[in-house]
């Protein structure tokens, strides 16, 4: 009498063996990303000892190409992508893109509309993978990134938790330069114009700056909150002189807030550098044209958007690149000269 042939294990026993969901098992099974390194453990764990297969028609729906990446920026504004460090980025991505068959689908996804088209994205698999920017507080685009199997990068950390895969500049090191600037120049009634305080590029950037005085035992005279942008600024530099009326310093988190500082500067009758330097962080084309250039952080742009691409193509074929904090540098022009300026 033959014997009946021996049944397959099945996913569900897999993860109950391994005592995780069907989900995480099915992750694992398919090298997704967002699983604990606990859990992968355990399921291959038990894929080995139930000698379990994967179905080859369930895993090649689940790892199939459709030959697109999303880059989803937290904003509803339209004009973003021109925005002179957004344009930067979608050139490092594009430049990385190009070797490579996928095509790059942008979004604006911080109303509901936005986060319902990127939901369905990745509900449908209508994209091999995401890089998110400009994440602000609790985002719902991070929690988003946390439910889909799809390769997600971060451009830049988020303000809370530490994603599988990001590439960040060495924001809270470049601020701590600034500080180090203006100590060694004698200046030493400095105040700053930082961004949105709930996103974790403007908490690093104050985090150095103030870190970086304090060691030289010189306090922050007064932090403003501005927007990015150069409106937000020159707003931003109205209420720091009502406060402060004779900074010596001002160190903005970004060249667009410095230069709208700068145009308050000038309302004011104060003279850059001589009454007040200033250094601004990104170090975009636009720093050299200010009056007087300005000093400024440079972060490399560019690279920030060629790498996450990079890195996001490289988990899309099946590998697992580590974070990448990319350095940054201070470029001294005249807004704030390397010796101290006489009067």
């Amino acid at each position: 009498m033959e014997s009946s042939p021996k049944r397959m294990p099945t996913l569900d026993e897999v993860a109950q063996r391994a005592g995780v969901s069907r989900t995480a098992a099915s992750r694992v099974i398919n090298n997704a990303p967002h699983v604990s390194r606990a859990k992968r453990e355990a399921v291959e764990r038990a894929v080995r000892e139930l000698g379990f297969v994967p179905n080859p028609t369930a895993q090649a729906l689940a790892t199939r190409r459709v030959g697109a990446v999303v880059l989803a920026v937290s904003s509803d504004e339209p004009g973003l992508f021109a925005d002179p460090f957004f344009a930067e980025v979608i050139v490092g991505v594009s430049a990385a893109l190009e070797p490579t068959d996928l095509e790059l689908v942008l979004l604006l996804a911080n109303t509901p509309r936005g986060r319902d088209r990127l939901e369905r994205l990745l509900r449908s698999r209508r994209a091999d993978g995401v890089m998110l920017m400009a994440l602000r507080g609790d985002d719902p685009l991070g929690r988003l990134a946390e439910q889909t199997d799809l390769p997600v990068v971060f451009g830049g950390l988020p303000l809370t938790g530490e994603p599988r895969w990001y590439v960040d500049a060495d924001n809270r090191g470049g601020a701590r330069l600034a500080a180090e600037h203006f100590v060694r120049t004698g200046r030493r009634r400095p105040v700053m114009i930082t961004g949105q305080l709930d996103t974790q590029v403007s908490a690093a950037r104050e985090r150095g700056f103030t870190e970086g005085l304090a060691l030289a035992g010189v306090p922050l005279l007064g932090v403003e909150a501005g927007d990015f942008t150069e409106d937000g600024g020159a707003a931003a530099m109205e209420r720091l002189l009502a406060a402060h009326p004779a900074p010596d310093a001002l160190f903005t988190a970004s060249d667009a807030m410095a230069i709208g500082a700068l145009r308050t500067l000038r309302t004011h009758g104060l003279r850059v550098p001589e009454d007040v330097a200033v250094i601004g962080f990104n170090d975009l084309a636009s720093a050299r044209h200010t009056a007087p250039p300005l000093t400024t952080v440079h972060q490399p742009v560019r690279s920030l958007g060629r790498e996450m691409a990079r890195m996001l193509v490289g988990a899309i074929e099946g590998n697992d690149p580590g974070p990448l904090i990319l350095p940054t540098r201070l470029t001294v022009r005249e807004s704030a000269p390397d010796l101290p300026t006489a009067d």
